[in-house]
């Protein structure tokens, strides 16, 4: 099970997504984000990461060049792009040297045809509640019927309470975390991301 704790923003809680084991750490760059962090302090996040820990800068519906500016200062491994981006920025971001996670909604992954959904080129797809970052979760049944790729993961709404039961139910290859992790909005818990990387882990 890959897991990604998201929204990483201290010292203290980046710690400790590593050392309990977690595959990926991110970094919010979207504006009006709760977890927004500048690419100064991301940087800085970014170098206590270890060999082998995926580092991922998170944006949504921004202009390219900011995206490409702020991966390249903060010193980002992947990108993730949780917008309205096209297949052409997709390229884009890809030709400039950055695998790319696509999160989109579950929603929006049954609508698109399946011509539309493998047109994107993406490193991994994420599936996510309709409103990224507020701790709901999707109803399991949206993806009933629908034939998933391999390696996709799995958001929205998880917690160390609830991730055993989705991800047996739903049988993603990964998950990723952020609001559930947290003792108040924007405010990572080290406890409650170790509970939930030994949860997903179990």
């Amino acid at each position: 099970m890959w897991i990604k704790i998201c929204g990483l923003s201290t010292p203290e809680t980046l710690d400790a997504a590593v050392t309990a084991g977690a595959d990926a750490t991110g970094f919010v760059f979207a504006p009006g984000s709760p977890r927004l962090v500048d690419a100064a302090h991301a940087r800085e996040l970014v170098a206590r990461v270890p060999e082998g820990v995926e580092t991922v800068g998170v944006f949504r519906d921004q202009p390219l060049d900011d995206v490409l500016r702020l991966a390249r200062a903060a010193g980002v491994r992947t990108v993730q792009l949780h917008g309205h981006e096209d297949p052409a920025y997709f390229e884009a971001v890809r030709r400039a040297g950055f695998p790319v996670i696509r999160a989109i909604s579950a929603d929006t992954f049954v609508r698109e045809s399946q011509d539309h959904a493998g047109s994107f080129g993406e490193a991994r797809l994420l599936l996510d509640a309709p409103d990224p970052g507020a701790g709901a979760t999707f109803a399991e049944s949206t993806l009933a019927g629908s034939p998933l790729p391999l390696g996709w993961i799995l958001a929205g709404g998880l917690t160390p309470e609830n991730v055993v039961r989705l991800t047996k139910t739903l049988a993603p290859s990964g998950v990723d975390v952020s609001s559930g992790v947290e003792s108040s909005r924007g405010v990572k818990s080290p406890d409650a991301i170790r509970a939930f990387v030994s949860a997903a882990r179990s």
